[in-house]
């Protein structure tokens, strides 16, 4: 065993060794090179801030990719964890535990799929999706004639092998394939829509905005006549909520300011403030499409993580923080459009999911500015810029952004 090692089998690292950017080189040595190396090591947070390895704060606008929905170091979190790991954290799909079931129950209220719901537990987004696609598999049809997937250009679904089929982005796509076959990918636009399904279609894959694209809205009305014409032809309508869904955008969940009812949802990301999890939830008849053994997750729906997320749907509900994220979204709207830059061209999403549409390409070069001003934003691509705080963030947050945000756009 290394000394390092030995130093530290009581589970605390010792991380003085890793400061002044010592990190970086063990980094690229160690991890796969799938990441490029990291702006900075974080080592602690508390609210809508975190610290990096040097002692430096930041304020954190994006919650670890719309996942840390309570902020960092949440009591709610901390003490729902801390209390369940020290008596059940895993017990693999042979049993149930009570956590499983209640936020199972929580799940079919808030997304409306009520009694005649079903929800299939995974550790992830892309788990979420992976399933998701093996139901649409199962709604061929009474001659199995539909043998179609609709998903959208510019989509992202995953990186696992079903999913990235899913996902409208070739340069992703490419090295990997072939991918399952029977995915074809259309315009965001209801007459492409219209052109495409049919009666083989049997399921259409949508993102109520799309995150990885830039935060860019589906035009008024998709939504609304994705669902007549999935009905119509006996498809499904499945919507994939996982950077969008638990209260993000104003909403439990986006495809709800549309007034819709879905056949399936998948979610992850903020469920459970940090903790790993994703779920699949049906709606009717397409709970009915699984039977058993045709999907499991050893770990999907652990006892750690399903405690996890119930503490974080209670909290959000307790908290109004649903509400919070639909005004104080308009107020960071607002606070982007008085910054009256020629940089800002649009100003896009809902709630605490917003994206910023520059005139030119520098997303990169305003993220790593904003950055050094000490703000965490992201560049999903070179003209966007996307901002998902915590849902908890207020007026103090709200204030802090201003001048930083203003700083890094006036380094440029």
């Amino acid at each position: 065993m290394s000394e390092a090692l030995e130093e530290n089998v009581n589970g605390q690292i010792d991380t003085a060794q890793w400061r002044d950017g010592a990190w970086k080189a063990p980094f690229g040595e160690s991890i796969m090179r799938t990441l490029a190396t990291p702006k900075r090591m974080l080592v602690r947070g508390e609210g809508c801030r975190v610290w990096d390895i040097d002692g430096r704060e930041y304020l954190d606008f994006l919650a670890g990719i719309a996942v840390n929905a309570l902020g960092h170091g949440h009591p709610a979190l901390v003490s729902a964890v801390s209390a369940q790991i020290g008596t059940l954290a895993h017990v693999s799909n042979y049993f149930s535990t009570p956590s499983q079931l209640e936020l199972a129950q929580r799940l079919r209220t808030i997304t409306g799929a009520g009694e005649g719901g079903r929800v299939l537990f995974g550790n992830s987004g892309a788990e979420a999706n992976e399933a998701a696609f093996k139901l649409a598999r199962l709604n061929r049809g009474p001659h199995g004639r539909r043998t179609r997937v609709l998903a959208l250009h510019n989509s992202f679904h995953g990186r696992t092998m079903g999913s990235l089929a899913l996902t409208g982005k070739p340069p992703m796509r490419e090295p990997f394939e072939p991918l399952p076959g029977g995915v074809q990918h259309i315009d965001s636009t209801i007459h492409a829509l219209e052109a495409a399904i049919d009666d083989r279609v049997a399921a259409l894959f949508v993102e109520p905005i799309k995150g990885e694209a830039g935060v860019l809205d589906l035009p008024a009305g998709f939504l609304q006549r994705a669902r007549e014409l999935t009905e119509q032809h006996g498809a499904l309508l499945v919507v994939d909520e996982i950077q969008t869904g638990i209260g993000r955008t104003g909403k439990w969940f986006a495809f709800q300011h549309d007034g819709i009812v879905p056949d399936a949802v998948t979610v992850a990301k903020g469920l459970a403030g940090g903790v790993p999890i994703g779920a699949l939830v049906t709606f009717g008849r397409a709970s009915d499409l699984f039977t058993q053994g045709q999907h499991g997750s050893t770990f999907g729906g652990n006892p750690l993580a399903t405690t996890a997320g119930n503490a974080v749907l209670a909290e959000i509900e307790r908290a109004d923080l649903v509400g919070n994220a639909a005004r104080r979204g308009k107020e960071l709207k607002q606070i982007i459009r008085e910054f009256d830059s020629p940089l800002i061209g649009a100003v896009r999403g809902h709630g605490l999911l917003i994206g910023i549409g520059l005139t030119d390409g520098e997303a990169h070069r305003l993220s790593d500015a904003a950055l050094d001003q000490g703000l965490i934003i992201n560049a999903p691509n070179e003209s966007s810029i996307r901002l998902a705080p915590p849902l908890i963030v207020g007026d103090a947050e709200l204030a802090d952004f201003r001048e930083r945000f203003g700083r890094a756009l006036a380094s440029l």
